[in-house]
């Protein structure tokens, strides 16, 4: 299996440090694997899409004021 090295600030490996039961390695794994299938899937959904990138960030703008309104209550 293909070895990656992964660098992160000195607070969050002191964390990581103390949580010594927790297998890091299968963590970043996991959370790798899961990017690249939703990656996989919005590549699929963008190639069939008609929006203009212009189209996207206003729809991304409506639903992000959407959601803060609706958490805002």
């Amino acid at each position: 299996m293909p070895t990656i090295t992964l660098s992160v600030p000195e607070d969050l490996k002191r964390d990581m440090d103390e949580l010594r039961e927790i297998n890091w390695s299968e963590v970043a794994r996991a959370a790798i694997k899961s990017k690249v299938a939703q990656l996989k899937i919005l590549k699929t959904i963008s190639a069939k899409s008609n929006l203009t990138e212009k189209d996207a960030l206003e729809l991304g703008r409506k639903i992000n004021k959407s959601l803060h309104e609706s958490l805002a209550k």
